[in-house]
């Protein structure tokens, strides 16, 4: 049994990247990451660039570079809202997803299984969605799957698994056991939303209806969706090699008409890329030095020019912006 669950840790260190890595090493020591609340002068309230800084384990913002905001393993913001997701100490593995306000308070604390992956909230702040990795069904036969929630704080409702709504493949409504959500990316109205839906050996973008409890596929091999601020165009990674050490590669897709380009980014991302703006995406990759740090890099969305190096040693980018409310 032990054997098997060293197996089943590596194999998860490879398929999710280097921010997971910090929170399993914890695990194997027998602890966990420490987890810290913001400082009283750690807010929302000043634009820039917010980010996971992967040496402390905490928010914090550029300019300025100061990690004083919460420990998360996972953190975005929009709207007068943030979502920062924790891996909690001890097994089985388990998430907290905290909401809070511009300053930091605390709204609202969901305790899901698994360990944190992706956390997305929408241009209002009004719907969060986030996604853990969990073990343990019985169709994965030992490998990971996916858990995603989403969390309507208008009404105050938890969809606790996405995996139930319905979805539809081409023309035909679709039923599967191994059917598994991930990296859901909200529309302006918090109605419509992008996801990856994983089935029998693919994946696919799929386009969902909260309010009709729906969800329908665009397209194939389309990985962790992030909707362009215009929404007009969705960043996405693409599986390009069956080399499990480099598979993906940066694209974007134009929604009106399907057609999809790569990014300068010749690199594997394993990641949901941020829009900084219309016109740039970030995301993060492994630091050299083989630590299990990541760095934050930028590209154009037109698939011009080359990757920059924008903040070491960091993760989880999301840009607040100088006016209320922040927007993504």
């Amino acid at each position: 049994m032990k054997s098997r669950s060293t197996v089943l840790i590596l194999a998860v260190l490879v398929l999710l990247g280097g921010s997971l890595g910090y929170v399993l090493h914890a695990r194997q020591r027998g602890g966990g990451p420490q987890l810290v609340a913001a400082e009283a002068s750690f807010t929302l309230e000043e634009p820039g660039l917010y980010y996971r800084d992967t040496a402390s384990g905490r928010v914090a913002r550029s300019p300025g570079g100061v990690a004083n905001g919460p420990s998360c393993a996972r953190f975005y913001a929009a709207g007068e809202r943030a979502l920062c997701l924790r891996a909690l100490p001890g097994t089985p593995a388990r998430t907290e997803a905290v909401v809070y306000d511009r300053r930091f308070t605390e709204l609202r604390k969901v305790t899901v299984p698994g360990i944190p992956n992706r956390a997305r909230v929408s241009p209002s702040g009004q719907v969060l969605s986030w996604t853990t990795f969990a073990v343990g069904d019985s169709y994965a036969a030992g490998r990971f799957s996916t858990r995603t929630s989403v969390l309507d704080l208008r009404t105050g409702y938890l969809i606790k698994s996405v995996e139930e709504i319905p979805l539809t493949i081409g023309d035909t409504r679709y039923h599967a056991a191994d059917i598994n959500y991930w990296g859901v990316n909200f529309a302006a109205d918090d109605n419509r939303f992008y996801a990856t839906v994983s089935t029998g050996g693919r994946t696919h973008l799929v386009e969902g209806d909260l309010k009709a409890w729906s969800a329908r596929t665009l397209r194939e091999n389309v990985e962790c969706p992030s909707l362009s601020p215009d929404g007009t165009r969705i960043a996405f990674k693409k599986k390009v090699s069956a080399d499990p050490v480099a598979p993906w590669r940066l694209y974007v897709l134009d929604l009106a008409d399907l057609h999809e380009h790569p990014l300068a980014e010749t690199r594997s991302v394993d990641d949901q890329a941020a829009w900084l703006d219309d016109s740039t995406l970030a995301y993060a990759l492994p630091a050299h030095g083989g630590s299990k740090a990541t760095d934050v890099w930028s590209t154009p969305a037109d698939g011009s020019g080359t990757p920059s190096l924008v903040l070491p040693g960091a993760s989880s980018p999301v840009i607040v912006p100088p006016t209320s409310p922040v927007s993504h």
